[in-house]
């Protein structure tokens, strides 16, 4: 039997709260497991490295919308790992609307990293540069009624090279 229509995707959800000693460990457990089981083994010290920035940046900087903060409850994180035929996207959810802060271009000319003490780095930005740098595609997304989504997107079949189709 075949099938002109895509294939159905994997996908994998997890809610953690950003309080909780273990949430960055649970998440990369999460992503480690959904790799594994998809044979996707490759991607998965990038992955777990993406997932551990974004997720990090939750517990760190995120502050929820007041429509959505509740004295006394933990801060939401819902993350979502889901296999395309062609594309593995990593979600990660919070209640905060302020958008992400992505780095544009080079910190510094490449010539002069070297040369420059760690003092010298930005305060800010280096975990979305990390995951900027090791996955295919990075955005966010806005949700309703309030917060965001930020996504990271790891190409599964290599592009033909140029002059090919």
């Amino acid at each position: 039997m075949t099938t002109d229509g895509p294939q159905p995707t994997q996908f994998r959800k997890l809610t953690l709260f950003a309080e909780s000693p273990d949430t960055v460990h649970a998440a990369r457990t999460l992503v480690s497991s959904a790799l594994d089981d998809w044979g996707l083994n490759a991607l998965a010290d990038d992955a777990r490295l993406c997932v551990s920035e974004l997720v990090g940046n939750v517990i760190h900087h995120a502050v929820p919308d007041a429509c959505l903060a509740e004295l006394g409850t933990p801060r939401r994180i819902d993350l979502t790992v889901r296999r395309w035929p062609k594309w593995l996207f990593i979600g990660v959810a919070d209640e905060d609307s302020s958008p992400p802060t992505f780095p544009i271009g080079e910190m510094f000319s490449p010539e002069l990293v070297g040369d420059l003490s760690e003092a010298c780095l930005p305060d800010c930005g280096r975990g979305l540069l990390i995951v900027q740098r090791l996955a295919d595609g990075l955005w966010w997304s806005p949700e309703v009624p309030a917060g965001k989504t930020v996504f990271c997107r790891f190409d599964l079949v290599a592009p033909a090279p140029a002059g090919r189709a």
